[in-house]
């Protein structure tokens, strides 16, 4: 479990689990999505001292020239395999509250901790993707957006409790537990991590509530900031505390104008069509549509670009201006990308007093 009260900053990975990782555009190197790349990346960010890697539950992809995210690894049984190969760094897995019962939740999660030594974590999705869900006829027309956090909670409760009481009996609004039990437990103490992100007011109840560290988005810096100054206004309200990460796209090159050429190669490879159906899937009202994409172009974070240099500078200022605990680092090309960051960007960063 992430000590809150740490004052290090945390680096991780968001690992390329579906193909064209987190750049949407043809001219970027090929991300498959495959087992090979994730291996390799989550190899290579053990290696350069990366704090932990993180993949996501992805079940249907965005079309347009790219099908981007079309193909992508399961998130628990991939992060199995990466804690055999690696050493040091956490693995956290994403589940799905409206796919998972919490009771396979808790046990999947136990064997990722227990393959990998106490290194395991668990990434909580409420579940908003519409076509993903009814796919499998897993979505549920009579479920708002707050119920869905109400399920959520439910759901993250009996996880919590399997992981520390001997039997579960529970009933529920959306779970029914009878004598339940879940063995072994886990061996991280006092339990897994957990991870979430929601950035409605009922979401991000939600997530400080329940977890240990909670990802912040926006489209500008002081979006991010006051995300993460509301993350903890709401954790002291709780009486508790909370760290607070965002996404960062690394694009460098040997010198800042040859990482902005970069940036504008990959815009002009942008694949527009699927830009504008993952913008859809977010509930992006179609009137914005073509604007957002547009204005937003394949990128679909905080970048650092130019040389490693500049962009160590522009990642310790995105830290400090939105006042983070943490970032979640995406390359075009992940194993490249990690042993620069490793080797050139991490130990420019300035340590935080003890």
């Amino acid at each position: 479990m992430l000590d809150p009260l740490s004052r290090k900053k945390d680096f991780g990975v968001f690992l390329p689990v579906a193909n064209g990782g987190w750049i949407i555009s043809k001219t970027t190197p090929t991300l498959d999505g495959l087992w090979k790349q994730n291996l390799a990346a989550a190899v290579t960010a053990d290696e350069v001292g990366m704090d932990f890697v993180m993949s996501m539950g992805k079940w249907r992809g965005f079309g347009g020239e790219t099908n981007h995210w079309g193909t992508s690894m399961e998130s628990v049984a991939m992060m199995a395999g990466i804690a055999q190969a690696t050493k040091r760094v956490k693995v956290w897995a994403t589940m799905h509250t409206l796919l998972h019962n919490p009771a396979v939740a808790a046990k999947m999660i136990t064997t990722l901790d227990h393959i990998s030594g106490g290194r395991a974590g668990l990434n909580i999705v409420a579940g908003a993707y519409r076509e993903e869900f009814s796919q499998m006829g897993a979505w549920d027309d009579s479920l708002n957006h707050d119920d869905r956090y109400v399920l959520a909670e439910e759901w993250t409760t009996i996880v919590k409790r399997l992981w520390s009481e001997p039997s579960v009996t529970h009933k529920g609004r959306f779970f029914e537990m009878n004598d339940c039990q879940a063995d072994p437990k886990p061996i991280s103490r006092p339990r897994p991590d957990l991870i979430c992100a929601g950035m409605s007011d009922r979401g991000f109840r939600f997530s400080v509530k329940e977890s240990d560290a909670v990802f912040v988005g926006g489209r500008t810096p002081d979006e991010r900031r006051d995300a993460s100054r509301r993350a903890k206004a709401v954790a002291a309200e709780m009486g508790t505390t909370i760290r607070t990460y965002a996404m960062c796209t690394v694009i460098y090159a040997e010198t800042d104008a040859k990482a902005e050429a970069l940036v504008d190669h990959y815009r002009d490879g942008a694949d527009m069509s699927a830009i504008i159906n993952m913008l859809k899937s977010w509930g992006m009202p179609p009137e914005r549509l073509a604007h957002v994409a547009e204005t937003q172009g394949p990128f679909m974070t905080q970048t650092a670009v130019g040389s490693p240099a500049t962009c160590a500078e522009k990642v310790e200022q995105f830290l400090t201006y939105c006042e983070l605990d943490g970032l979640m680092m995406i390359f075009p090309d992940y194993v490249e990308g990690l042993k620069m960051f490793g080797g050139e960007i991490l130990p420019r960063l300035t340590p935080v007093p003890a």
